[in-house]
């Protein structure tokens, strides 16, 4: 079984804002499925199928980001799923936006979600797909960048930021598929 699992923050005040990519890239993942997300027994939601005979599951933690990884611990142990075909989603502001980038393993980068999904799976080897939210918007100041990612996206931001969903959700179909090279193949460079 495969596991994509989108980061964000359950409400509606979050529905919208840099900081929600993850979830809005395994919703758009599910709506072409034609999945429906639902609680499980777990601190998340769970959208169940198949991808050409492939079983997978979409996870979005309720967990709010900072403790992602508490979710994350407990799907990947309930359903015993190698940590290899765990793709987590995410936001990263050091990325311009638009721009995806797909690696299987590595450090969390500043972000609180997988920093807490690193200190819970006590490991960096799992695939992550970043999704690039930096635009001339971006504070200098780092100190202001909690503030930015809860933000929503500017008007003219929206265009850049659906299509990047889109080659998002090919990105993980293509991961479920294809494997992680072909998708880092694919799509790391691609920009639309």
């Amino acid at each position: 079984m495969h596991c994509i699992v989108g980061l964000g923050n359950p409400g509606s005040q979050y529905e919208g804002t840099r900081h929600n990519l993850g979830y809005e890239v395994v919703d758009e993942i599910a709506q072409a499925l034609k999945l429906r997300f639902k609680e499980d027994a777990g601190e998340y939601l769970l959208a169940s199928g198949t991808v050409d005979d492939h079983p997978l599951s979409l996870i979005k933690p309720l967990t709010y980001m900072n403790e992602s990884g508490s979710a994350v611990l407990d799907v990947r142990e309930r359903y015993e799923i190698p940590i290899e075909h765990l793709l987590v989603v995410c936001d990263d502001f050091q990325l311009p936006l638009g721009r995806l980038r797909l690696r299987p393993r590595g450090s969390d980068g500043g972000h609180n979600g997988l920093y807490s999904i690193i200190y819970h799976l006590q490991s960096e080897q799992f695939p992550r797909l970043r999704c690039g939210i930096a635009s001339a918007s971006t504070p200098k100041d780092k100190s202001l960048m909690a503030m930015y990612v809860l933000e929503p996206f500017t008007r003219q931001e929206l265009p850049e930021v659906k299509a990047m969903k889109q080659r998002a959700k090919e990105a993980c179909l293509t991961f479920v598929q294809s494997g992680l090279t072909t998708a880092m193949n694919l799509f790391n460079s691609k920009l639309g």
